[in-house]
């Protein structure tokens, strides 16, 4: 009876040592996983920025033409104004010299 006991206590010594070992192992590959992901991230973090150039350069691009379309229409809108009020100041000037001089009409 001895014997078996001593064997029990043997098997469940080598038992408690296979868990322990797993439990060690299963520790060591959770960190390891954890570690390519922290590794995963900031490589991504990263490319973010290598990812997002192109489509940041074009949207400046975009924004730069919209800004010169609407500085040249701007300036289109300013000149055919301007000559408006040229054109409505020399009749007007006009309209007011012939009141002065022929107060009748």
């Amino acid at each position: 009876m001895d014997d078996q006991l001593q064997r029990l206590l043997e098997a469940e010594g080598r038992a408690q040592a296979v868990i322990d070992g797993a439990s060690r192992e299963r520790q060591r590959i959770i960190e390891e996983a954890l570690a390519s992901v922290r590794e995963s991230e900031a490589r991504f973090e990263t490319g973010r920025a290598e990812l997002r150039a192109p489509f940041l350069n074009e949207a400046h691009g975009r924004a730069e033409q919209a800004v010169a379309e609407l500085t040249r229409k701007y300036g289109e809108r300013q000149r055919t104004l301007r000559e408006l009020a040229s054109r409505h100041e020399a009749e007007a000037v006009g309209a007011a010299l012939n009141l002065l001089l022929d107060p009748g009409l």
